[in-house]
């Protein structure tokens, strides 16, 4: 199914059989994507951390609805990566297309008076690295903390395909690189009244059902904790060690349900598309990995 005229959450996981997508089941970044609890928790992080760049909070700021749907931000960030790892050749590859188009669109100018555009290498380096960066924090601390640093080095060389077909340069592929990258960019980064406002309204983000207020103040937590330490010093959320140790173990607590509810979400699909099995079953964009 092709992606013209329709929604991320229409994406036919299933289909075609046997199309292994543009990474397979063998990639790291499909262990590191399928966990629905750490991508919740890293995507809030990477979406604080990629607002400490003057530029990226302007166009987030003068080209979208995050003020009146955080939420719907949040859950449209990661359709899109579920989509460009679990969804087949075709789809993957006309949605990160299709992105390129809308990015073309998105420019303006800075209050600090330098112009910016979405398609800038540079920046586009910026948000995947703040992005990647956080999925794998989060997926070291509530999934596998014993993935080996070869197969960290494997997960940056994998997705920085998708950074470059976007448009992104220079990408880290090594977590050393990485975390270079993230201290080389450590001065051209801020946090001013409208990064406050980002955070402000994130972490008050409003749940979608009252029984899921405790959840939504849970991850967004946890999204703060997983902030590199210099970067939640600049955004005056440091924690202190108890409540750390808190956000930590009420996650760990809530993993088990978490995983259940998303059973049958991206990955499993993905799954049973490459190994030519196909149902009608519909799930949500990421789920826990069994096998």
């Amino acid at each position: 199914m092709g992606m013209t005229g329709m929604a991320l959450g229409d994406i036919d996981y299933e289909f075609p059989p046997g199309d292994p997508g543009l990474f397979g089941p063998q990639s790291v970044c499909w262990r590191v994507h399928s966990d629905f609890t750490s991508m919740l928790c890293g995507g809030i992080s990477s979406l604080m951390l990629q607002m400490l760049h003057p530029l990226a909070l302007a166009g987030v700021w003068d080209h979208s609805n995050f003020r009146d749907d955080m939420l719907g931000r949040l859950r449209r960030t990661s359709q899109f990566i579920a989509a460009t790892t679990f969804a087949s050749t075709a789809d993957a590859e006309r949605l990160i297309e299709r992105v390129r188009r809308i990015h073309d669109e998105v420019a303006g100018t800075a209050p600090d008076g330098r112009p910016y555009t979405a398609n800038d290498p540079d920046l586009l380096t910026w948000v995947h690295v703040a992005e990647v960066s956080r999925f794998l924090a989060a997926h070291l601390r509530y999934r596998n903390p014993e993935l080996s640093a070869a197969d960290q080095d494997r997960y940056y060389a994998e997705v920085a395909h998708i950074a470059e077909a976007l448009g992104a340069r220079d990408v880290p592929r090594t977590r050393g690189d990485t975390d270079a990258y993230l201290e080389a960019m450590r001065p051209q980064l801020c946090f001013e009244a409208r990064t406050a406002e980002v955070f402000r309204l994130l972490i008050g983000a409003p749940a979608p059902h009252p029984l899921a207020r405790p959840l939504v103040a849970l991850t967004m937590r946890a999204g703060v904790d997983l902030l590199p330490p210099w970067a939640a010093e600049m955004a005056h959320r440091d924690m202190p060690r108890w409540q750390r140790h808190g956000v930590r173990t009420g996650v760990h607590r809530l993993v088990p349900i978490m995983r259940w509810s998303v059973r049958n979400g991206a990955s499993s699909r993905a799954r049973r598309r490459v190994a030519g099995v196909t149902t009608t079953a519909a799930g949500s964009p990421m789920e826990d990995d069994r096998t």
